[in-house]
């Protein structure tokens, strides 16, 4: 099992700040499936906008081709859900470039709830 730190569903440059705020060690999730309406650039460009190098995953649904944009365009991390062989082979390039594919998205913090930047202080602690 990988071992990543509590992460956070980012809709925006603004949640991806208020995330950031803290100074504590999170990973930035998109929304579910984002990769197939916001696109693999906006990722990217929100993730540099946001000044964020950690870890980082872009929910890219069902849709095997965005995961493999995701990772030629070099972002560290997708979330992709495929059956095999599509999340076999993703997976695959993924690890040799050093990057991470997940078949489900990890147990997260959505900042559009109700109360989330509120919760965001006892969520990072675990």
């Amino acid at each position: 099992m990988i071992n990543l730190p509590p992460a956070v569903i980012v809709h925006s440059l603004a949640d991806a700040k208020a995330a950031l705020a803290p100074g504590r060690a999170l990973t930035l999730l998109s929304a579910p499936g984002a990769g197939q309406f916001a696109g693999c650039l906006w990722w990217r460009e929100l993730l540099v906008a946001a000044g964020f190098a950690g870890p980082a995953l872009l929910d890219c649904g069902s849709a095997p081709g965005r995961a493999l944009e995701a990772l030629h365009l070099g972002l560290g991390g997708v979330v992709l859900h495929a059956p095999a062989p599509a999340f076999s082979l993703v997976a695959q390039l993924a690890a040799a470039q050093g990057a991470l594919a997940l078949p489900l998205a990890p147990p997260a913090l959505d900042l559009r709830l109700n109360g989330a930047i509120r919760r965001l202080d006892s969520w990072l602690d675990g």
